[in-house]
């Protein structure tokens, strides 16, 4: 990890909300299969297991400062699009085409001192 990396606030903010989120779906019972995959069609937050379907899971965490809008409107069409697309590359990867997959977003918001405020799962969300 680069320098910039451990000192980058908007990374050790969305590490904070991604492990929330972790938190938050063990808590539901799934299984969580990994975290931050990447290739070069984009990264997957976690990919979890709920009973047999397959959850591709994005995470935004937000300071609710009222500046940027809230986590879920941060998630436009050309992020789903591209969320989509990485778990197309992963299925292949992986092997797992004929699996029920699904894709939820969690959000996280945060004060302006960065305190947990709140967390919404929606399944299904795209």
């Amino acid at each position: 990890m680069s320098e910039n990396e451990k000192l980058d606030p908007r990374k050790k903010l969305g590490e904070y909300g991604e492990g929330l989120a972790k938190e938050h779906l063990v808590s539901l019972n799934y299984l969580i299969h990994q975290t931050n995959w990447r290739c070069r069609s984009g990264e997957l937050d976690i990919i979890a297991q709920d009973a047999d379907i397959l959850v591709f899971v994005e995470v935004r965490t937000r300071r609710m400062t009222g500046r940027y809008g809230t986590p879920q409107e941060s998630v436009d069409q050309r992020k789903q699009r591209k969320v989509r697309e990485t778990a197309q590359v992963y299925l292949h990867q992986q092997h797992k085409h004929d699996r029920k997959i699904r894709f939820d977003l969690i959000s996280v918001e945060l004060n302006s001192q960065s305190e947990f405020i709140r967390l919404d799962h929606l399944k299904y969300a795209f």
